[in-house]
């Protein structure tokens, strides 16, 4: 008789109760509504199952749960009538929050705050090297102030009585007295020192392709947008490229660069960014330094906004937000409203251009509008010039002869120093420039 081998079976998918909070001094760009609606396609993605949620509405957070002591109570029964393992808070909370959260919840749930999710989508989709190398840094800076209670062993005392003999991480010989905690936290120290040695190398052979890349002339473009907008989509139409594609949040990480004509001969180097979402975590943007700067240095930014999303608007003003957060806010910029074919109204693409400054209405995948989008860069590039003044130090020779080269001069003016030049730049170099700038300038064409 046979033996019936049983096949291995999935981890049980872990259940989600989620909580948002509206906090009266800390307004959110989304109503509580609609952010509690973004976390739970976050938990989604983060491959949780939403069973239930709750909202509560404070005038300030209570210091030791966050939330009121009455809704605690209220959440542990829910958590049990749900048979939640997971309870997940739309805000960031503190190392003490979390902590008092937990002991009061029960031994078998885990409380987990937005910061937590986004960490682990990034985790989840980071491919390349560095991709992984900045979600890891922005992991542990996450995990370290939550270390006492993350971590099951810290309460172990490592010596006394001459000490002991361990080993954690490559850790010997500890002192007398020492925690496993102190020990732990060492050693996370340490891991996030080389982690950021690492990434500045990164940092520094990114800043040497630019180099390489504005010896040959060629303007770069950064497609930014909040995440889910179409940036993959738009890329894979402009430059037949294959850059991996998915309906869901944060599907793409990695930069990737690619070379796209424009309807006048010219050529650009455009690049595909990592999604923005309201609340980013600063972990994740200190972390992101390195691919942050691909915006930064860019020449024009094209802003793929879902036209079809009912917080479209406020996606428009996070992105802005974290645009300025970065200081890429003053880059020259045009906004594309993209998925406008699955608008019912066709005639509504055309009115929403009206809500937005320098917008265009585009479908990236079904190629609607992409010829007045191109139109639209290379004008924007070519063809716009900006009224700036400049002091430049004689150091930045480069710059000087760029400007004579590609700008129209008006007057100059040279120092023992440097030399001040006033005149008109294309708008595709004002952001080299503006690190100079004598003082803010509006835009004309």
């Amino acid at each position: 008789m046979s033996k019936r081998v049983s096949e291995p079976t999935a981890p049980p998918v872990e259940r989600a109760f989620l909580v948002g909070v509206e906090v009266k001094s800390q307004p959110g760009l989304l109503s509580l509504e609609d952010s509690l609606s973004e976390l739970s396609l976050l938990c989604e993605t983060a491959g949780l199952e939403v069973v239930g949620e709750t909202k509560q509405r404070l005038d300030t957070p209570h210091p030791n749960t966050y939330i009121g002591s009455g809704k605690v109570e209220e959440i542990r029964l829910l958590v049990e009538e749900t048979l939640s393992n997971v309870v997940v808070f739309d805000t960031e909370l503190s190392p003490t929050h979390q902590r008092e959260l937990e002991e009061k919840l029960g031994d078998n749930v885990r409380v987990l705050d937005r910061t937590a999710i986004i960490l682990d989508i990034f985790a989840q989709h980071a491919n390349t090297r560095e991709g992984k190398l900045q979600v890891e840094l922005a992991q542990y800076e996450y995990r370290l102030p939550r270390l006492t209670r993350a971590w099951t062993h810290l309460a172990r005392q490592a010596g006394g009585g001459g000490g002991r003999t361990g080993s954690v991480g490559g850790v010997g010989l500890r002192g007398p007295g020492e925690t496993q905690l102190e020990v732990d936290r060492r050693d996370i120290h340490r891991r996030i020192s080389a982690l950021k040695k690492e990434l500045e190398n990164v940092r520094a052979h990114r800043s040497r392709h630019r180099d390489q890349r504005r010896r040959t002339q060629i303007p770069v473009i950064a497609l930014v947008g909040y995440t889910n907008a179409g940036k993959s989509t738009l890329l894979n139409h402009l430059s037949k490229a294959d850059v991996y594609v998915a309906d869901k949040l944060f599907a793409t990480l990695d930069p990737t660069t690619r070379r796209v004509e424009l309807p006048g001969g010219h050529w650009v180097l455009m690049t595909d960014t990592v999604g923005f979402i309201q609340k980013l975590p600063t972990q994740l943007i200190a972390a992101f330094r390195a691919t942050l700067e691909e915006i930064t240095e860019a020449d024009l930014l094209i802003h793929l906004v879902d036209a079809t999303h009912p917080n479209a608007h406020v996606q428009w003003d996070s992105v802005k937000e974290t645009l300025s957060a970065i200081d890429a806010g003053n880059i020259p910029m045009i906004t594309a409203l993209n998925k406008i074919d699955q608008l019912s109204d066709p005639e509504e693409a055309q009115r929403l251009t009206t809500e937005y400054e320098d917008a265009i209405a585009i479908s990236a995948l079904k190629g609607a509008g992409i010829q007045n989008l191109l139109s639209s860069i290379e004008r924007e590039l070519f063809e716009t010039f900006v009224p700036v003044t400049v002091y430049l130090p004689f150091q930045e020779g480069q710059l000087i002869s760029l400007f004579h080269e590609q700008g129209q001069i008006a007057t100059t003016e040279n120092t023992r120093t440097g030399v001040t030049i006033q005149g008109n730049l294309p708008g595709r170099l004002i952001a080299r420039y503006q690190p100079f700038f004598e003082r803010p300038k509006s835009t004309e064409e």
